[in-house]
């Protein structure tokens, strides 16, 4: 028997969107999954569109916040109600293509991985494909993962049973990014599938927009998480900032070329 996968999905404020992330789960051709949508105090209708689809699913569990903690927080107490032998994490304006579950989870079974992620796929703020593909590493370790985050969150998947339940920091920036170093700790390496199993949609008011934000979280979590010596995590911060630069001026060519409006990819 397929072995139970807890998904975990933070919310607030995602009406817009929700119902198309709940529904790309519905959709997986895996079915021994649970989903644990964890509203962080929104004041949208966020928790009417969830209590509709728990009611005609008993897969789904919901809980409320009585007040608002941060995706860090959410992430880890839905970690913490998780039952799965194995966990993935799929954020609430993101999706899963239908086969998401089945191919990575046989990924993982059938090569003794217990870290994996896979390649997705890059959407405005529609849900209209830009062109761009992410594709992961075939495998990265703890020190390859400090230099750029190989781990697209809505792609990542890890083995609980063997690993144990890995908490993220509470820091309000980067926890997802922190989140895998941690794993990385416990686990040689994390592989990549290159399939395009999941779909990332840029939006223009995400947390991720704030380049200059990220880098000071990038910077605590360099030196208050992962301890790295000053000088080094200066270095790790200048080169983060480079890739932001180069991304940031390939969106800006593909923007003038659709002519569309969409916030910088930030893959952490």
């Amino acid at each position: 028997m397929n072995e139970l996968i807890s998904i975990v999905m933070p919310v607030y404020n995602s009406e817009r969107f929700l119902s198309e992330a709940i529904e790309s789960v519905q959709r997986q051709t895996y079915k021994n999954w649970e989903l644990i949508l964890v509203d962080d105090a929104s004041t949208d209708n966020s928790a009417g569109i969830i209590e509709a689809f728990s009611k005609g699913e008993n897969r789904i569990k919901y809980i409320l916040l009585s007040e608002n903690r941060g995706a860090a927080y959410t992430r880890n107490r839905a970690v913490r109600e998780a039952k799965g032998e194995y966990i993935a994490f799929l954020d609430s304006d993101d999706r899963w293509l239908p086969e998401k579950l089945e191919r990575q989870y046989h990924f993982m079974k059938d090569n003794q991985i217990l870290f994996s992620c896979t390649s997705y796929e890059q959407l405005d703020e529609t849900g209209k494909p830009t062109g761009r593909i992410i594709r992961p590493p075939q495998r990265a370790d703890y020190k390859m993962a400090l230099w750029e985050n190989p781990v697209g969150t809505l792609s990542a998947m890890y083995n609980a049973e063997k690993l144990g339940k890995v908490y993220g920091p509470l820091i309000r920036k980067r926890n997802d990014y922190a989140l895998w170093l941690k794993l990385l700790k416990k686990v040689r390496y994390v592989y990549g599938l290159d399939e395009t199993l999941a779909q990332y949609r840029l939006r223009k008011n995400s947390l991720s927009r704030n380049k200059m934000s990220l880098i000071t979280y990038q910077w605590k979590l360099y030196r208050e998480i992962e301890n790295l010596p000053r000088i080094w995590a200066a270095v790790h911060v200048g080169y983060t900032m480079g890739l932001k630069i180069k991304r940031t001026c390939r969106l800006w060519l593909a923007c003038e070329r659709q002519q569309g409006n969409y916030r910088i990819n930030d893959a952490g």
